[in-house]
């Protein structure tokens, strides 16, 4: 079977940072589509790294769904923002204590950077780290210990402001959500956001392409995917119904547009 073109649109993009929730699938359903169009990038010859905020899942839960779904995907080509932590958390000169507010997969990311969990334990509430992310057991008890924590001096983490996330049901509360409780209750914002769209995310993405030329981030979000891409220096693509939206004034407009995924990458116009 011949490969299917892809749209000049994308000439001169040698690789593609494709965001997951919104872009390729919303729920455990893929967008009209989706695996068409990542199976035409990587017949073209296109690089792809798979970028989302979400947190809560490990790599390789992510893996399975992208195939469940009909994406061919490998370990190396999906950095959560969880991967991203990790990678902002190893860089670190000393390693020290961290409490995390998240999943299993955000607590084992932050263990693998070599700090030390605290969570469970009677120095919760001292830890040298805060890291807050969303996920779907959140306990009271972690905002407490949070709070406590951020309070006696420490650094607070947020793994992104994402106010929601789209479900078929509605939008979703974010990891946003559950980080503005503990600022609140701390009084004060967060030191660093790790996620989009802050460009720390993107730099780890951009580590397993090494040697692209030209990078294009996709994604659905103007406030996330859009500012992400261009804090990180890249071209952005704004896909779905966004893409139809005004652009607000004196705010760089993406690079490309489209109704879907599967408009940008497999129609010429």
């Amino acid at each position: 079977m011949a490969a299917v073109p892809v749209s000049p649109r994308l000439n001169g993009y040698d690789a593609v940072l494709l965001d997951l929730d919104g872009c390729l699938w919303v729920g455990d359903a893929a967008t009209p589509d989706a695996p068409a169009a990542v199976t035409a990038l990587r017949e073209a010859g296109v690089r792809l790294v798979f970028l989302t905020n979400d947190g809560r899942n490990a790599v390789e839960r992510q893996v399975r769904k992208l195939w469940q779904l009909g994406f061919m995907a490998s370990v190396d080509e999906v950095v959560t923002v969880g991967v991203a932590v990790e990678h902002l958390l190893a860089g670190r000169e000393e390693a020290g204590s961290a409490f995390v507010v998240g999943s299993q997969a955000l607590v084992d990311h932050v263990h693998a950077s070599g700090m030390r969990i605290v969570n469970n334990t009677e120095w919760a509430s001292r830890a040298d780290v805060v890291v807050v992310g969303g996920h779907d057991d959140l306990h009271f008890r972690e905002l407490r210990a949070a709070t406590q924590a951020v309070l006696r001096g420490g650094e607070l983490i947020g793994t992104s402001r994402d106010a929601s996330f789209p479900m078929p049901d509605g939008p979703w509360p974010g990891t946003g959500a559950v980080l503005a409780a503990v600022e609140t209750a701390a009084g004060r914002t967060a030191d660093r956001i790790v996620g989009k769209p802050e460009p720390e995310i993107y730099r780890t993405a951009l580590d397993r392409l090494d040697g692209a030329r030209r990078v294009l981030a996709i994604g659905d979000r103007r406030d996330t995917d859009v500012l992400g891409a261009h804090a990180a220096g890249l071209d952005a693509a704004l896909v779905g119904p966004q893409a139809a939206d005004d652009d607000p004034p004196g705010v760089r407009m993406p690079e490309l547009r489209a109704a879907s995924l599967a408009d940008l990458v497999l129609h010429a116009s």
